[in-house]
């Protein structure tokens, strides 16, 4: 699923099920006390994560969440991870091909009630109201993720929070979003950064969305 969405610059794995892998004892630590469901979602998507690194030629190594949860990556990588009910998948790349990455799954679903409201800007709202309501998709769940997406991208490079209501997000039905910042930026390749280009998509009941900056790009 997530594959079908990232360029050949990356390396990624995904699950549909629980795994079990053993854990680095930094990991062991930092799920300490954590309840069982949250243990399965950490173990699982760092499985799929060594996966990934394996791809990218890259032994397993402990991937400890960090400031704002953000996950360390070995020397020379960049990454990103997620996981819904149903799905885990990491996504990984070397630094010196690849900027940051951000990705994010859902269920293909309509939000809980409010969250839509807490989440978008006007102009957010517009832009959904004027995609195709008979798509089979729940365009406020991909405007959801598409936000996550642009923040776990944002992160790494700028070390510091970005709410959901500084970036605006337009969703094209061909599979494409382009997210604006609304607060300044880093500079990242050059030049300040002041948004992204990403895809999504949408299948086996849930939505992904995924941005890959290139170095170069």
């Amino acid at each position: 699923m997530i594959g079908a969405i990232l360029p050949p610059s990356v390396r990624w794995a995904q699950s549909f099920t629980d795994r079990e892998v053993a854990l680095f004892p930094q990991e062991q630590a930092a799920i300490a006390k954590v309840v069982e469901k949250r243990r399965v979602e950490f173990t699982t998507v760092r499985a799929c994560a060594r996966d990934a690194l394996g791809a990218l030629g890259v032994g397993p190594a402990p991937l400890v969440p960090g400031e704002r949860g953000a996950p360390s990556w070995p020397d020379g990588v960049v990454g990103s991870m997620t996981h819904c009910a149903g799905y885990r998948a990491a996504v990984v790349g070397r630094s010196a091909e690849v900027a940051t990455v951000g990705i994010d799954a859902e269920p293909n679903e309509p939000l809980p009630e409010g969250v839509l409201g807490a989440i978008a800007r006007p102009e957010d709202l517009e832009a959904l109201a004027a995609l195709p309501t008979a798509a089979g998709v729940a365009w406020d769940r991909v405007l959801f993720s598409a936000k996550e997406s642009v923040y776990k991208a944002w992160y790494p490079v700028a070390r510091k929070w970005l709410d959901f209501e500084e970036a605006r997000v337009r969703i094209a039905p061909d599979g494409t979003f382009t997210a604006g910042l609304l607060v300044s930026g880093p500079t990242l390749l050059g030049r300040p950064l002041t948004g992204f280009a990403g895809r999504w998509v949408a299948a086996d009941g849930l939505v992904a969305t995924a941005i890959v900056v290139e170095q170069g790009a």
